[in-house]
């Protein structure tokens, strides 16, 4: 009997460890904060053809009232139902500051193409193939949400501390963990400190800056050469670069603040516009036309 309750306390223990790490992927707040994803979503919405945004208005569900914007948290509320989707949310690295697809793309059982980049890849594929067994609407929603994941650093993070999420941070006098203070801390912090609690607002700002601060950089983010995928995997290679950048000086229990605040934001804003510019790209090369809506 010694030995059988021996075995169940080990078995219990395998069971709670797999579970805090499983817990550590899951997100306790929406991936990006569900303003990051809206506002991703939103920049995008005015970047598209006119073909473009009728073909993404009937492809939409009823819910959204003809807004992409509202469905773009989507794919995080549905994880828990899609448990095998989890891994399509991030491309974790080693640590060298590079992603590469053949190596960091599979889920944990080894399994290709399972992981942001893939996801990118198929859920193009399958709204480009009138044929697919895909559904469309769920494909679309399942795209805009993963080309803002892909844009989100830690989401390229490494892989021995799963993106940021193991290491114990506190932002100013909060707890949280380093994942979560690039998903959602910089985000709700900005929000309140200069754009008075309004994402309409905050939308405004980054749109000022991609038509003037980076006006000149606008055309090479939608640039994309290949005939055969997206280059989500140019997407990624920015994030895990960055990522390298947000873990410097980041230790189990540090104290951020605005040294750190100040010096992400910047980065954030920028990526959310990355993400808005290309996911817009994306489909307009999905869906066709040439004339771009007017972005208000």
């Amino acid at each position: 009997m010694a030995g059988g309750g021996g075995g169940d306390l080990l078995l219990l223990l395998h069971v709670l460890l797999l579970a805090a790490v499983m817990s550590a992927r899951a997100p306790t707040a929406h991936a990006w904060g569900k303003e990051g994803h809206y506002m991703v979503c939103k920049i995008a919405e005015g970047f598209l053809t006119e073909e473009a945004a009728t073909a993404v208005k009937e492809l939409l569900p009823g819910w959204a009232g003809g807004d992409l914007a509202e469905t773009c948290s989507w794919a995080d509320t549905e994880r828990f139902r899609y448990r095998w989707s989890s891994p399509l949310h991030f491309a974790d690295t080693p640590g060298d500051c590079q992603f590469n697809y053949a190596r960091d793309c599979h889920n944990t059982n080894g399994e290709k193409d399972m992981c942001v980049v893939g996801a990118i890849n198929n859920y193009t594929s399958a709204l480009k193939d009138s044929s697919s067994p895909y559904d469309p609407t769920e494909s679309l929603m399942f795209l805009a949400h993963f080309v803002g994941d892909v844009h989100q650093p830690l989401h390229c993070g490494h892989v021995k501390d799963l993106g940021g999420n193991t290491i114990i941070v506190h932002w100013y006098r909060r707890k949280s963990n380093l994942h979560h203070v690039w998903d959602v801390n910089v985000i709700e912090k900005a929000m309140k400190d200069f754009y008075n609690d309004d994402v309409a607002t905050m939308i405004k700002a980054i749109k000022m800056n991609i038509t003037d601060e980076w006006s000149n950089e606008e055309k090479q983010w939608e640039t994309c050469r290949s005939r055969t995928k997206t280059c989500a995997d140019k997407y990624a290679e920015e994030s895990a670069e960055l990522a390298c950048k947000a873990y410097e000086g980041v230790e189990q229990e540090s104290t951020l603040g605005d040294d750190y605040f100040f010096e992400a934001l910047p980065v954030v804003q920028k990526r959310i516009a990355q993400g808005g510019v290309r996911l817009a790209a994306i489909l307009n090369g999905i869906f066709g036309g040439n004339r771009r809506i007017q972005s208000s």
